[in-house]
């Protein structure tokens, strides 16, 4: 694992999405990771491009098998998604969580229920 003090950069997507498959599934190779995607599938050497994009940026690590590599997640996928809801939220949202939370009522995309059940984890937490 690498050092937590030193937080990788930001995710593109398509690197994500690597990230997902390598979070669910493992180690894999890149062979492994490109069949894992929906069709259609991307070429092997944009897969390949994408593992080694992060490498470098400390996403993900790797440890030699035969003549090609198993790569590996570097990072908890807990960790990115604080990092980056947190960046997120400062962006986009003045760093106020109760403007994401106001947004998402606004588009319509969370309910009284949900906001109900999210009250009642906020009350069970200060218990």
């Amino acid at each position: 694992m690498r050092d937590k003090s030193r937080h990788p950069g930001r995710l593109t997507e398509k690197e994500a999405e690597v990230m997902g498959i390598l979070w669910r599934d493992g180690a894999l190779t890149v062979r492994e990771i490109r069949e894992r995607y929906e069709e259609p599938l991307p070429h092997i050497n944009t897969v390949s491009t994408i593992v080694r994009i992060l490498e470098e940026k400390g996403f993900v690590g790797h440890k030699a098998e035969g003549k090609s590599f198993r790569y590996f997640p570097a990072v908890e996928k807990e960790e990115v998604r604080e990092k980056s809801f947190s960046r997120f939220v400062k962006e986009y949202f003045d760093n106020s969580y109760k403007s994401v939370i106001s947004a998402l009522v606004q588009e319509e995309k969370i309910s009284a229920d949900e906001l109900r059940e999210i009250l009642r984890m906020i009350e069970d937490k200060g218990d």
